[in-house]
């Protein structure tokens, strides 16, 4: 039985059509598509006039026969602000952040500089190729607009972090070399101002990577999170300060490392994680008394808030 009323499906019918976007032409193409397959199953489900559109595959001046869009593109060219920007200039209302703040999310260097300018903890980082701070050994290495771990490596010594930046640039003109925090990873999914339950990962490999997101049967999701009832509010309320301070609304989920010594650190923000109905944010919904449909509902009634 779904935790959605009649009030709320009532409210979901007002809507009138609703198009559900995924695929796209990112690296994230295949997550994307099962996001939109299951976001789009539990609007059928609640009765929603639902359309699973793959602007890939669409005309993108369809979209204006659309009253309300579902974005569940991941990566370049749906989180990124770009399809944000077409629905803008469509005036067709859509779930999540709006054009600054997912050009920013999507850009990891940026979204680092602002909780840095805010005074919000983040790992010390750079640029390769534009500057060098003196950071020791382990890094992390990541291209600055990829999703899901894509071209992210862990790197021990000078000529591992050579290969790993020239790895990465497949992938991206801009790779950002980050201070290797060790200790624990939390995730903390944000909906419609509130932070849910916190959700510590935990996987065998040297970090949370694309094969223990979306492969691996050895990843562990832990909820309750394992932390004490204040530092978990600690937790949650750096979460929602640091969405607030790159602009986001809407939902999304942050990702933050714990040090040994307590201290947490922001990694990055996502302005449209993944939406099966195994993933982190439905999993944080859960924890707070909310299923899969109920979840997607109070996201796209936030959406439709907006006509």
């Amino acid at each position: 039985m779904s935790t959605v009323d009649a009030v709320i499906k009532q409210r979901l019918a007002a809507l009138g059509r609703v198009a559900v976007l995924a695929g796209g032409s990112s690296a994230e193409r295949p997550v994307s598509l099962n996001s939109g397959k299951a976001v789009h199953e539990a609007l059928l489900s609640l009765g929603v006039e639902a359309e699973f559109v793959d602007p890939a595959d669409t005309k993108i001046d369809a979209l204006s026969r659309f009253d309300v869009c579902f974005i569940a593109l991941h990566g370049r060219g749906g989180e990124d602000g770009i399809i944000q920007g077409v629905l803008e200039y469509l005036k067709v209302p859509y779930t999540g952040s709006g054009v600054m703040a997912s050009a920013i999310g999507m850009d990891k260097a940026k979204t680092k500089m602002i909780w840095h300018a805010t005074g919000l903890p983040t790992p010390d980082f750079y640029i390769a190729g534009q500057s060098h701070a003196k950071l020791s050994f382990p890094l992390m290495v990541k291209p600055a607009h990829e999703g899901s771990s894509i071209g992210m490596r862990k790197v021990d010594d000078a000529e591992q972090l050579a290969l790993a930046i020239a790895e990465a640039e497949k992938f991206d003109t801009q790779v950002l070399v980050e201070q290797w925090i060790q200790g624990a990873e939390f995730t903390v999914a944000i909906l419609n101002g509130e932070a849910l339950p916190a959700i510590r990962l935990e996987t065998p490999n040297s970090f949370y990577d694309y094969e223990a997101k979306y492969q691996a049967n050895t990843t562990r999701y832990l909820c309750p999170c394992g932390l004490d009832t204040e530092k978990e509010k600690e937790l949650r309320m750096l979460a929602l300060n640091a969405f607030n301070q790159v602009g986001c609304k809407g939902w999304g989920r942050v990702d933050v490392m714990q040090d040994k010594d307590g201290k947490f650190y922001l990694l990055e923000v996502n302005t449209v994680p993944g939406m099966t109905d195994h993933s982190l944010v439905p999993m944080a919904a859960k924890a707070a008394g909310m299923d899969f449909p109920h979840l997607v509902a109070e996201i796209l009634l936030a959406a439709g808030a907006q006509q």
